[in-house]
Formats: C-alpha cells, sequence, structure tokens
C-alpha cells in the first residue's frame, strides 16, 4: 500500500495534543451553532401569502365632469356623416368575429380573441388574423382549441398583428385561465376580465357589450381619446384613455354608451385621422370643433413653350416642306398651408405668396 503524500509540508508543530484539542472545540462550537441556526430557520413559521386580487377598474368620478356645449348637436352631426360612411370597423371589427361561430361560448371567446389581437393593429390586419388562427386551430375557436394547439402554431396565424410574440403568450395563458377559473368561458364582469393577461379596461367593456350585450360602460381606444380632445370635451384635455372615459361616462346619456367606440372608431379612420384629418370634407368645421384646420388653397399657372418639328412631304417622293409647330402647355402649382383655427368664431387668414418665377 502506497504512503499518501502530504498536501502542505513545514516544519513539526509544537504541542500537537493541545492544538489538536484546541481545533476539536472550534469544530464542535461550529457544529453547534449551525445546528441551532439551521433549526431555527426550519422551523421558522413561513409568511403565507395571498392569492393576487384583481386590480379594481374605477366605475365613475367623484366629481362629474360637466356635459360639454353643443355637445348633442356635434354627436347628431357625427352620427349623420357616418351614415353615409362604410369604416373598417363597421365590415372587420371585432364584432365581426363571432359571426363565424355557432356556439355562443365560442362566440363570445372568438370576440374576446379578436380584441385581444386589435391592439396597435389595424382592423384589416386583426381581421385576417382572427380568420387564420381559427383555421389554424381546426376551424373552431374555442378555450380547448387554443389550450390544443402549440404556441408555434398560434405565433404563425397571428404574425401579422403587433407584438405577436406577447400576444401569442397571453392568448394560451388567458385560455387556461378560463379553463380553470370560469368554465372555459368569457367572464361576464370588467375586473375579471382585466384579470385576465393581456386584457385592459378598453378589451373588457367592449367585450361586455359585444359578448353579454352588457352596457357596463364605455369602451375607450386612441379614436375616441383623440376625437373627444379635439372636439374640446374635456377640461383640461385628457392624458389617457382612462381619464377620458370616466369623464365621458360622467355626462354621456348612458343609452349612448355600447355605441359611442362604433361610431367615433370609424369618424376617425375615415375623416378624423391623427395625421391628416380632412376638415374640408367634414361638417364640423363650420363652428362645432374647436381644432379645426384650416385649408387655403391658392394656385398659379404660368406657360412655357415647347417646339415640336415634323414634316409634311409627299408620300412618294418624300420631299416636302419642314414645319414646326410651337405649342403651349400650362404648369399648374397649388400651394397649401393649414392652420388651426383658435375656438370658436375666429379664423386665422393666411396670405399665399405668389408662387410664379
Amino acid at each position: 500500500m502506497s504512503q499518501l503524500t502530504p498536501l502542505i509540508s513545514g516544519p513539526p508543530r509544537k504541542d500537537t495534543k493541545k492544538s489538536s484539542s484546541a481545533a476539536t472545540l472550534v469544530k464542535a462550537e461550529d457544529v453547534a451553532t449551525t445546528s441551532v441556526d439551521t433549526l431555527a430557520e426550519r422551523f421558522k413559521p413561513k409568511r403565507v401569502t395571498s392569492p393576487r386580487k384583481p386590480k379594481i377598474i374605477p366605475t365613475a368620478l367623484e366629481t362629474p365632469h360637466p356635459a360639454p356645449p353643443r355637445w348633442q348637436e356635434t354627436y347628431d352631426t357625427i352620427k349623420r356623416m357616418r351614415s353615409r360612411i362604410v369604416a373598417p370597423v363597421d365590415t372587420m371589427g371585432c364584432d365581426r368575429a363571432q359571426l363565424k361561430e355557432a356556439d355562443p361560448r365560442n362566440q363570445r371567446f372568438s370576440t374576446l380573441i379578436s380584441l385581444m389581437l386589435s391592439s396597435q393593429t389595424k382592423d384589416e390586419v386583426t381581421d385576417a388574423a382572427v380568420a387564420k388562427l381559427r383555421e389554424a386551430v381546426g376551424g373552431t375557436l374555442s378555450v380547448d382549441a387554443i389550450l390544443q394547439a402549440d404556441e408555434s402554431v398560434i405565433s404563425e396565424a397571428i404574425c401579422k398583428v403587433g407584438f405577436w410574440r406577447r400576444k401569442t403568450q397571453y392568448i394560451k395563458q388567458a385560455a387556461q385561465k378560463l379553463h380553470d377559473e370560469f368554465g372555459s368561458d368569457v367572464p361576464k364582469t370588467v375586473d375579471e376580465l382585466c384579470s385576465l393577461p393581456g386584457v385592459g379596461p378598453k378589451m373588457a367593456f367592449l367585450a361586455l357589450q359585444v359578448a353579454w350585450k352588457l352596457n357596463a360602460g364605455i369602451g375607450v381606444d386612441v379614436h375616441v381619446h383623440r376625437i373627444t380632445n379635439r372636439l374640446g370635451w374635456h377640461k383640461p384635455p385628457t392624458k389617457t384613455p382612462e381619464e377620458t372615459r370616466l369623464n365621458l361616462q360622467s355626462w354621456l346619456p348612458l343609452e349612448l354608451h355600447p355605441e359611442i367606440n362604433h361610431l367615433l372608431v370609424g369618424f376617425g379612420q375615415t375623416i378624423c385621422a391623427p395625421v391628416g384629418p380632412k376638415c374640408d370634407q367634414c361638417e364640423l368645421s363650420d363652428g362645432l370643433c374647436p381644432s379645426v384646420r384650416t385649408v387655403t388653397k391658392a394656385s398659379s399657372s404660368r406657360s412655357r413653350s415647347k417646339k415640336v418639328t415634323t414634316s409634311a412631304s409627299d408620300p412618294d417622293t418624300g420631299a416636302g416642306p419642314k414645319i414646326e409647330v410651337e405649342l403651349e402647355e400650362e404648369e399648374h402649382k397649388i400651394a397649401v398651408k393649414t392652420t388651426r383655427r383658435t375656438p370658436p368664431e375666429q379664423v386665422e387668414l393666411v396670405k399665399m405668396e405668389d408662387t410664379s418665377p
């Protein structure tokens, strides 16, 4: 048997017995101390964490916002304009997704899926994604179909919508929660809907209106938020859609709550656009909208000559005089300048400069 070589060599220790005894005492103290700490940690009462409570969505202001002057006239004018316009939301909005389903629970679930996909996405893209997702999971949008589908299948179907990776996770998580806690159906309260991953107040209120025909509040998206602020309906202007919702709910008649989102979304998609609103086509520009943009056009024309040389020759000999014809062409320039009118009567006049050289 081979002898083990010491790892550390050095001079012989003095009083080996004493040193060994001291080391034994130290080790015993360490063991005792460690044991006490371990036991204390082991029997320490664990902190019990309660389940996370869903965030309560406010439904009313402490002090109601006053109704804006002439709001009814403005609302009726928008409604009249919308009756003559077919907007994307009319044919591809969230209320259309349920029409492809026969089972009421699947109708409600498809409405919720359409709303979850619609965030930061145009209606045309959302509508196409819902149709593709339905086909990808077997022809029916149901909670069970989503749970059985692989995430890659869902991602492939919805990859054209904004934030599709995150929405893929939200859809799977929401379907699982609906299965576990709500009997694979869409819940009937705003707070329960907002407890689902990827669902906010706007989606919750619209889901209740479309899926359950419940009038619990106004669904405020970017169109409703933008347009009502342009109309001067909020004093001071609101900074978030939730502020806008609470203001509107405090004075707008209850019977108009379910329709105002659809009305203003279509108006914002076709006339009151975020960039380049068509104020010249809007009936509110005649004193009802304080944010109207005046478009002044000035045209100028100039002429320039163009010489065209041709020949009038004998068809047999090819001989003949050369003829020069001078044609005059006109070039038109349109100068357009937009200004924001200060409410409500004062109009800023713009003097256009001549664009001729």
